[in-house]
């Protein structure tokens, strides 16, 4: 008889992981996730939002089969969905999104190949000093193909067209564009309205007290069939579908690109980037792990892990704001849009202070959303009218025409320093920037 346990979700309510579901839940490689946090640095602005990667893939597990039965997709498939969103982010690095890039330059391999590579058994899925307790276990690839769970399905399923890099964000939003045409079980998790975003986007905000992430995904769900061989909503979707889009603009703006939150980071980021340490198996430690390694290493990054810790943050130097933008301010950024950018503008701004480089963060919004491309409500969500021809959401819906237009970021610069060097260096971007 399979093994089978509820686990209460503060989401979802009861969720029921069985048989090689719960093994693979068991797994280490998935443990480690519970010292991994959803929102990175998040908690130093929201002090609730201490949920982790963990919780969110056993959400997005959940939902992913919930969709599977809308859908009716056979025990095959579905058993693929399932496992592909409890792994979907297996191999994310400490404080989630923010050292993205790092790992990337580390280990050579973005988050999604790290995670095949890891499934496969390719890769070390333990640090040397766990050998005693974990050395000579199965690959999680052969614990699913003994339940006759494809591996390759499953990666294949988990596999993103978006990546790390300083193109990231435009793939985000834009993620269709990159679908093969045939993709009703992709969907599912990297979709218009797939098991990924709806967990996220309500478990943050639960954990954020922010309201912006209620999420009608019960109707979203009884709503969705496959048709041309792709996930479609019906008309009766057409509300839900909005409301999801409306709470994910407004969750961006106001948890996810949070000043506070991006200056905390850019700190993070800096102090790991600067620490010497080998970073090669930085997908197997979890946040504690990290920082606690960047203070041992010494010297400025050890300091400003400390700051962080005891939450002495850096100030906002010099920002802009869509309100403010032109095209002409717009083109000066283009300059330092990504993360080569962004360096340069920390070194222009910092020799133009007479202060030194690492006191100067520097964050520029995407070249898309400066070049106003963004779509930042993911509006080919597919509508099947009542004659049943498939039609964007845009068509039927104004809301989703506005969101179009909205900048998710709400600033296009932020530059931040210490308290001592604030006013130097806020002069010195206006110098730069020329603005």
């Amino acid at each position: 008889m399979p093994r089978s346990k509820v686990v209460q979700d503060p989401v979802h309510g009861s969720i029921e992981v069985d048989g090689v579901f719960l093994d693979v839940m068991d797994r280490h490689e998935m443990q480690r996730l519970r010292s991994v946090k959803q929102l990175g640095l998040g908690n130093l602005v929201f002090p609730a939002a201490n949920h982790t990667r963990f919780e969110h893939c056993l959400g997005t597990y959940h939902l992913a089969g919930r969709m599977a039965d809308a859908i009716s997709l056979d025990r095959e498939d579905s058993d693929a969905v399932r496992m592909a969103g409890m792994l979907h982010d297996i191999c994310h690095p400490p404080f989630s999104h923010a050292l993205e890039p790092i790992m990337e330059e580390a280990t050579g391999l973005d988050h999604m190949e790290l995670a095949r590579a890891l499934i496969m058994g390719d890769l070390p899925n333990h640090l040397p000093e766990s050998e005693d307790i974990l050395g000579g276990l199965p690959s999680i690839a052969e614990m699913m193909e003994a339940e006759g769970i494809s591996a390759e399905a499953v990666c294949g399923l988990i596999a993103s067209p978006e990546s790390t890099g300083e193109e990231a964000l435009d793939r985000f939003w834009n993620k269709h564009e990159y679908f093969p045409s045939k993709d009703y079980a992709h969907q599912i998790i990297h979709g218009p309205v797939d098991a990924d975003q709806m967990d996220y986007l309500m478990r943050d905000a639960h954990h954020t007290g922010v309201s912006h992430g209620s999420i009608d995904c019960e109707r979203l769900i009884k709503t969705m069939m496959v048709q041309n061989d792709r996930i479609v909503l019906r008309r009766g979707g057409i509300t839900a579908a909005e409301g999801l889009m409306v709470s994910r603009s407004l969750m961006y703006t106001t948890v996810y690109f949070h000043e506070t939150v991006r200056i905390a980071q850019r700190m993070l980021t800096k102090a790991v980037e600067n620490s010497g340490l080998d970073l090669s198996d930085i997908y197997l430690r979890g946040d504690a792990d990290l920082m606690s390694m960047v203070v041992s290493a010494g010297g400025r990054p050890s300091r400003s892990i400390r700051r962080l810790q005891a939450r002495m943050l850096d100030k906002k130097a010099f920002a802009l704001y869509s309100d403010d933008m032109t095209e002409e301010k717009a083109e000066v950024l283009l300059g330092y849009t990504g993360r080569e950018g962004a360096r340069r503008l920390e070194r222009e701004v910092a020799e133009a202070a007479g202060v030194d480089e690492y006191d100067v963060g520097a964050e520029v919004t995407s070249s898309s959303n400066l070049q106003g491309r963004m779509r930042i409500g993911k509006t080919d969500v597919a509508i099947a009218d009542d004659g049943g021809r498939i039609k964007s959401l845009s068509r039927f819906s104004p809301i989703a025409r506005s969101l179009q237009a909205r900048d998710p970021y709400g600033w296009a610069v932020l530059i931040s320093a210490p308290e001592r060097e604030r006013d130097a260096v806020r002069r010195a971007a206006s110098k730069v920037l020329g603005f």
